[in-house]
Order: C-alpha cells, then sequence, then structure tokens
C-alpha cells in the first residue's frame, strides 16, 4: 500500500454582522487591524506590496507578500519565516449587514507532530482573529485575546 503525504490545510470561519465594506477594510487596514490582531504593521494591504507585520508584546514579526485583492471579495497572502504559507480571505456578504469571513491558511512545512501542532495554532489562532474582529466591528470592544494567550508570566 502506498501512502501520499498530504499537507494540512486550515479553513475557518465565522459570521460577522455588519457589511462587507467594513469587514474588509477592517483586515486591509492596519489602523484598524492593530485594534484586534498585530500591533505594527508597515502599511495597507495592496496587490504586489510586501509589508511587515509585529507583535511587538511577543518580540516576533512576519513578511506578508499579498499577492492578490479583490475589493470587498477576497485577499491571498503568503507570509515568510519560518516557512511561507499561505493565507486567503474570501470574504461572502449575506444580504447588506452581514458578512461571512472564510480564512484558508495552508502550505505548512515539516513532518509529523510539528507539522500537526503548526497546523492548529493556526487554527486556534485565525479563530482568536475572527473572534475579535467580531467582538470589534458588531460591539466596539476591543477584545485583547491574541495579546492575551501568551502572557508573560502564566499561572
Amino acid at each position: 500500500m502506498i501512502h501520499m503525504k498530504e499537507e494540512p490545510v486550515v479553513r475557518t470561519g465565522m459570521l460577522i454582522r455588519r457589511p462587507v465594506q467594513e469587514v474588509f477594510e477592517a483586515i486591509i487596514e492596519p489602523s484598524i487591524t492593530t485594534k484586534f490582531w498585530f500591533t505594527k504593521s508597515s502599511g495597507r494591504l495592496e496587490a504586489g506590496k510586501r509589508v511587515r507585520w509585529e507583535w511587538e508584546m511577543y518580540g516576533v514579526g512576519t513578511d506578508v507578500d499579498v499577492l492578490e485583492v479583490e475589493a470587498n471579495r477576497r485577499i491571498l497572502l503568503n507570509w515568510s519565516p519560518p516557512d511561507i504559507n499561505s493565507v486567503e480571505w474570501i470574504f461572502t456578504p449575506l444580504g447588506d449587514s452581514e458578512t461571512y469571513v472564510s480564512i484558508i491558511n495552508a502550505g505548512f512545512k515539516g513532518e509529523g507532530d510539528r507539522i500537526v501542532s503548526e497546523a492548529l495554532d493556526s487554527m486556534g489562532g485565525f479563530t482568536m482573529v475572527l473572534c475579535a474582529l467580531k467582538a470589534l466591528l458588531e460591539h466596539g470592544i476591543v477584545l485583547t485575546v491574541v495579546a492575551d494567550k501568551a502572557p508573560p508570566d502564566p499561572i
């Protein structure tokens, strides 16, 4: 029997009760995104551009290559080291005032437990990002779940 190795693909999503234009803008515009995800960005997401995202509380960052941007529909990114993988955001309007946001993260590299661990971390991380986005856009609450996931001195 031949076993084909398949890389994991992470898929998550969330209904955001706001118009698609507002939800899309919250992802491409760092003055909004820094309220619920990363703390610093070198610029707005535009096709063909490379931006730098930083999570200053953790002392980490990543370079993000913006491959495609379709206004209010889709964003395709690659981000770099330790391994390049792709992140696709899909924005599906549900009427005039609701948007379903889907995230697909693929291209994990590694073997066995390491690749599974990275995929699970990605699933949890993107789910937290979507929850924080929902809290901000629907209720005006800055939900610091990304910053609070790993405090410096956990109990």
